[in-house]
């Protein structure tokens, strides 16, 4: 069996850290199946789904990681052909990649203690964001 449905979040952009975990976990607990998987999917082409412990001291390094690894403020051809600035909102969704895949047992997901599910918002401003969801299993 298979359920569609969606998450609708606001972001403010600028590698915005979203936790999505509550929202997912109640995704779960109303369908009508019990066990399987439950894949996320980020709708649009700046932003990224995956895991992380959402504490303070960690997102901030997060965010920092990607300032290092695909900074903003060099030149990218995207923002010469399209003008918006955020070329490194693009090439951050890609490697961070769109989707996850879950496991749950008896409708609880299958975390690790500290782990939890996140949005990531790379854009350069604030945006309302769509996640597919899709939850499959018996």
């Amino acid at each position: 069996m298979v359920e569609s449905r969606q998450i609708k979040i606001r972001t403010n952009g600028n590698c915005d850290i979203v936790d999505i975990t509550g929202q997912v976990a109640g995704e779960i607990e109303g369908s009508r199946i019990d066990s399987g998987i439950v894949t996320l999917f980020a709708v649009g082409s700046t932003a990224g789904i995956g895991t992380i412990e959402y504490e303070p001291g960690l997102v901030a390094d997060f965010k920092a990681c990607w300032e290092r690894l695909i900074p903003s403020r060099v030149d990218y051809q995207h923002d010469r052909a399209w003008g918006d600035g955020n070329g490194h909102s693009h090439v951050r969704a890609s490697v961070l990649g769109p989707s996850l895949t879950v496991p749950f047992s008896g409708k609880r997901m299958m975390l690790g203690t500290w782990q939890q599910l996140v949005y990531v918002d790379f854009d350069n401003r604030p945006r309302s964001r769509e996640i597919a969801v899709q939850i499959m299993g018996e």
